[in-house]
């Protein structure tokens, strides 16, 4: 193993540890394990000098060492939980420092679905994970997914059978130990829907942390053929908790994934996300919000890679930023050679409401095929003027008129999600932020 810098061998000491104490687990996944510490040994930390991180520094994270924590909650209670996570009903599971707490959840899934811990499931039966875990997330490449791999305790595993409909949602609800200083959490979920089924998956990220806690995630998602899968990501971190996400999907034959990616909090966010829509037919919508302010950073990367005929991608990110917060947007579209009769579309949108607020957007198409229908496009502005003289010609005050302005770029977003008690929930978060943008422009 290569030589290592100090903020590297802490997580070489936490797999050794890891290492022992999972001495039971199947062959396959203790050989992925080591194969994925060696990658992160050799990559380190990601720095600005390489082009994926040229807007986002990582330092917050590799100059500090993070350590495990115990799956503790500190008087959290199932209702509680379920309370702060927008009372979405279903099956929900409930993951502290990336374990599963069967205390605080409630699983009832549909009769045929399998849904709880994988570490449990490896455990018990492990050729049910097998063909599909670590088949689609690319470790090799990427420092946080390696690192992921390599110490994951647990996470959520969601196996939806052929034909099977699952009307309701299944929760995935993440917290980190509230009294802990520097704890790192790194849940790993797989998520397959199987042949012709359909079900929504919700993940939430809550902000419950005194001290500084990093949730580092690793999700990879299969839709078999003809399937539907409906994808909800909702982050509400702490002031001063570190994200970093790489989600992988695979779209089969006429299957459908549907991505909605809400951020409204954290110090430092990093999501990735990577759809190969790798059958003829198949389709995928990516739509994002983040709301920023103060000194937040949040770096949004998605690819998607059409690599078969007749395939079709919808993706609109769009950004609300104040104070002297930075966003980052990097969306890329690859057409292969042989994906003829591709009809991709993406946008992103952002509105700056301060002076200091930034963002970088970069759209990019990368097109080897000639029969394609490929458009792409990015903005960045403050507030119509015009309007607002409009509404105020009308009777409404500057900051109303400011923060309608505000809810209607927003809401276009929000008004895609499905589940009405989550969308619910995320226009009554959008409500209650609205008033705090002016002070924060003005550093009130």
């Amino acid at each position: 193993m290569p030589a290592t810098t100090p903020s590297i061998a802490p997580y070489l000491a936490a797999f050794e540890s890891l290492r022992a104490s999972r001495a039971g687990e199947p062959a396959f996944v203790r050989e992925a394990r080591g194969a994925a510490i060696e990658r992160f040994a050799a990559l380190g930390f990601p720095t600005p000098a390489l082009e994926d991180w040229r807007y986002t520094n990582v330092e917050l994270i590799a100059s500090q060492p993070f350590g495990a924590a115990p799956a503790t909650t500190n008087g959290l209670t199932a209702a509680g939980t379920e309370q702060l996570a927008y009372s979405l009903g279903g099956t929900r599971l409930v993951f502290v420092n990336g374990r599963l707490r069967a205390d605080l959840s409630s699983a009832r899934p549909a009769p045929g679905v399998r849904a709880g811990s994988l570490a449990a499931l490896l455990a018990e039966d492990p050729g049910a994970v097998e063909p599909h875990l670590g088949r689609i997330a690319d470790v090799a490449r990427r420092a946080f997914p390696a690192l992921n791999a390599a110490l994951a305790p647990d996470g959520a595993v969601i196996l939806v059978p052929r034909g099977m409909v699952v009307t309701d949602p299944i929760h995935l609800i993440f917290v980190a130990q509230p009294d802990a200083e520097r704890i790192v959490a790194h849940p790993r979920n797989l998520i397959v829907a199987g042949e012709g089924s359909q079900v929504t998956v919700v993940e939430s990220y809550l902000g419950l942390a005194a001290g500084v806690a990093w949730h580092n995630l690793l999700t990879e998602i299969v839709v078999e053929s003809g399937a539907r899968l409906r994808h909800l990501r909702v982050q509400r971190q702490g002031e001063h908790e570190l994200h970093t996400s790489a989600v992988a999907a695979e779209v089969g034959r006429d299957g459908s994934f549907s991505s909605h990616v809400v951020t409204l909090g954290g110090r430092l966010t990093r999501n990735d996300l990577d759809v190969v829509l790798a059958a003829e037919g198949a389709e995928c919508s990516l739509d994002g919000l983040y709301l920023l302010a103060g000194a937040q950073h949040l770096d949004n990367h998605t690819h998607i890679d059409h690599a078969k005929p007749h395939g079709t991608s919808r993706e609109l990110y769009k950004g609300v930023l104040s104070g002297a917060s930075r966003g980052v947007f990097n969306g890329r579209i690859r057409v292969r050679k042989d994906a003829q009769k591709t009809d991709a579309r993406q946008t992103n949108r952002n509105l700056l409401l301060s002076d200091s607020a930034l963002v970088d957007t970069k759209p990019e198409l990368e097109i080897f095929a000639d029969d394609v229908k490929c458009t792409h496009g990015a903005t960045i502005g403050q507030l119509d003027e015009a309007s607002l003289f409009y509404l105020r010609s009308r009777g409404v005050s500057p900051e109303a008129g400011r923060s309608l302005l505000i809810h209607a770029f927003a809401s276009e977003v929000i008004g895609r999600i499905p589940l009405l008690p989550l969308r619910a929930g995320l226009e009554a978060d959008l409500l209650a932020r609205l008033p705090n943008f002016r002070a924060i422009e003005e550093g009130v």
